[in-house]
């Protein structure tokens, strides 16, 4: 007998529960949206705006405020800001109290590609992006022949000077040449490395290293004009 009362408590609580849940999940629906909020998560909105944003949430919704969050495809939003080349990933959802939110990475650059065939950034997953009116990211400068199949190739090289200390303070640009070769350009010094192709450069970075360190503490580094780390176990230069 107990076990029976037990048993009806159960199906009448989950009965409670349902009509409770259903309830709220009503209501949720008819909520109306009272603000739209965007916020870019990792810093300043600097290559989109708030209003950039705002105006596009708005043509593809054909306006937010008073909208019941039931006639809102927050599915479809997030789709629609995705497209956008300066966007990394969205979230847009609504809360409690009637805000619908928009939570946008921006694309993070890591070079700037000026070619013949146009001008655009690569970000730090190896995507191109666009440049944007609202900002100029100083990041390092690739130039000469640079087609998209190359893309790849100048990302892992711009990797692992940005992830150097020392590089990253010496190399303020990269030039391919028509022969696939790449020279890098220093900050100081007007010196012009060339490094050939793409490959085996954690010994080609090693010894260029070296020879800084050599040639620095012999207060020679600016009467060389070229360095060349194409060949396997020296440096070889051109003074100017």
């Amino acid at each position: 007998m107990k076990s029976y009362i037990v048993y009806i408590k159960s199906v009448f609580l989950l009965v409670v529960m349902a009509f409770l849940y259903g309830f709220a999940a009503e209501r949720n629906s008819d909520k109306l949206v009272e603000e739209s909020i965007v916020e870019f998560s990792n810093g300043a909105n600097l290559f989109l705006s708030h209003q950039m944003v705002n105006k596009l949430l708005i043509q593809k919704s054909g306006g937010l405020k008073n909208q019941p969050k039931s006639l809102i495809n927050l599915h479809k939003l997030e789709q629609e800001l995705i497209q956008n080349p300066s966007v990394e990933s969205v979230k847009v959802f609504m809360t409690i109290d009637g805000v619908l939110k928009t939570v946008i990475k921006q694309r993070t650059p890591i070079a700037r590609v000026n070619t013949s065939a146009g001008v655009y950034y690569i970000d730090e997953q190896g995507v191109k992006m666009p440049l944007s009116a609202n900002y100029s990211a100083r990041v390092l400068l690739v130039s000469g022949n640079v087609i998209d199949k190359d893309i790849s190739a100048v990302y892992s090289l711009v990797k692992k000077i940005n992830q150097d200390a020392f590089l990253s303070q010496l190399i303020v640009g990269i030039e391919k040449k028509s022969n696939k070769d790449y020279i890098l350009l220093t900050r100081k010094y007007d010196q012009h490395i060339q490094i050939g192709k793409i490959e085996d450069l954690n010994r080609k970075f090693k010894n260029l290293e070296a020879f800084y360190n050599e040639v620095i503490q012999s207060n020679e580094i600016e009467k060389y004009k070229m360095i060349n780390l194409k060949f396997s176990n020296q440096v070889v230069c051109t003074k100017k």
